[in-house]
């Protein structure tokens, strides 16, 4: 995946490669210092290849990382202007996030000022740097892009197809800021790629502290430029029933929830939707993020859960059968299924795999990808997306029809994915083919 740099900021938009501008407001280069220096740095982290006598061009992953972070701010920068592609390739094949978090604690202040300054996109979406430090340099990335496409814009040289282009990238570049715009909780850019059809990741809430973390993983047609403000907008809504369910059922906590509006590959059409390459770019990418969670939250561990939808929720299946990751609570909705069998294959605590459904919903019988979560022999907990009323507050919730209903605030489905990201599943309602749930071929008997 090619991410932005300003020589790909100048392929991809056609103008000049220029040095990053400062946001409005931003703190001065002297200022970055003193932010970055929060983050305690411990002892020099080791190069692994040869020490400083490898040419900087000879290192690759951590390595590289390390070189860098040591350089004076000239050299970085004559290193990058060098090697364009050096930042992107980094990015294609990054170190872990484990790495990557001990990488950052041990960088002296100035190494990681310099590099979020002169490197923001690699600084910006290499998993394992703090959440922060990511949302700042990204917002960096952003302001660039978008400045540097008004000022193609308004030169009046571009022909008609080429400002059309201009035009769409910038409206993507638009929605994501204004995903970011607050709404009673923090939002930080945590991913973010500039280039194609773009590639976008929210947090509501803070992932650094918070008790509850839940990844929000979409399907099919979820591509950034016309759902990213959305998707956060849903990601904020179910943060705030979550906060609610918390104090009904535990007045005397004060814990805490964050949501990911991951819109962190690129999502099939009715083109290749039949395929599961872009699943597994999906699970690839889901992977990283998750794993940069828990690399960056140590041994203060949050409760992790994923809520995925559809084509989305092969993608997390897939992350969570075939890698290195584990969750507390994983639940999929309108699931094409995946080769897993049962949910004894998934890397999720007890078996806490949950699958909701609508009836007129066709994609949850097709296992077009495999098993089917909702079979009764995977062994998941069926939960219910029917209209009806809930059973502990009274109110009354509308009903998931179609595919794409189940995170429609105020509804069934909402209230109960709310409640399984944040461990209650005593609470979530049953399946009931009766209200609209999915038909009793495929459930077990209650």
């Amino acid at each position: 995946m090619l991410l932005a740099t300003p020589g790909t900021l100048a392929g991809a938009f056609g103008v000049p490669a220029e040095p990053l501008i400062s946001v409005v407001g931003e703190a001065p280069a002297f200022a970055l210092a003193a932010l970055v220096a929060l983050d305690a740095p411990l002892d020099p982290v080791a190069d692994p290849i040869g020490g400083p006598s490898t040419p900087i061009d000879q290192l690759h992953g951590i390595a590289l990382l390390d070189r860098l972070g040591s350089m004076p701010r000239g050299d970085v920068g004559a290193f990058l202007d060098a090697h364009p592609q050096a930042v992107s390739e980094l990015l294609a094949a990054p170190p872990s996030a484990a790495q990557v978090t001990a990488w950052w604690k041990g960088a002296s202040v100035t190494g990681r000022a310099t590099l979020r300054e002169l490197a923001p996109e690699l600084v910006g979406n290499l998993e394992g740097v703090p959440y922060r430090t990511r949302d700042l340099a990204n917002r960096a990335v952003l302001a660039t892009a978008r400045q540097q496409l008004g000022s193609r814009l308004a030169d009046g040289t571009v022909g008609r197809a080429e400002r059309d282009e201009l035009v769409n990238r910038l409206h993507m570049l638009d929605q994501i800021d204004k995903a970011l715009q607050p709404d009673g909780q923090r939002r930080r850019l945590v991913t973010l790629d500039v280039t194609g059809e773009g590639r976008a990741v929210v947090t509501v809430g803070d992932l650094a502290t918070a008790d509850y973390v839940e990844y929000l993983v979409p399907g099919m047609f979820f591509g950034v430029d016309a759902q990213i403000e959305a998707w956060t907008a849903t990601a904020q809504t179910l943060v705030d029933d979550q906060e609610r369910w918390l104090r009904v059922l535990h007045p005397e906590s004060h814990a805490t929830v964050a949501a990911v509006a991951w819109i962190g590959y690129t999502t099939p059409s009715l083109v290749n939707v039949a395929s599961m390459e872009l699943a597994r770019e999906g699970r690839d990418a889901l992977t990283d993020s998750l794993q940069g969670l828990r690399a960056s939250r140590g041994d203060d561990q949050p409760y992790l859960a994923v809520l995925a939808h559809s084509y989305g929720s092969t993608a997390a299946l897939l992350s969570l059968e075939e890698d290195d990751v584990h969750v507390d609570a994983l639940a999929v909705v309108g699931s094409p299924g995946s080769p897993a069998r049962s949910v004894d294959e998934l890397h999720v605590t007890d078996g806490n795999v949950w699958v909701g459904a609508a009836d007129w919903d066709p994609i949850p019988a097709s296992g077009v990808f495999g098993s089917q979560p909702a079979s009764r022999a995977y062994g998941a907990q069926l939960f219910s997306v029917a209209a009806g009323s809930d059973p502990v507050t009274g109110s009354a919730l509308t009903g998931a029809i179609t595919h794409n209903d189940y995170f429609a605030p105020g509804s069934m489905s909402l209230r109960n994915l709310a409640l399984i990201g944040i461990g209650e599943g005593a609470y979530v309602t049953g399946p009931d083919h009766s209200r609209g749930d999915f038909a009793r071929a495929l459930t077990r008997v209650f």
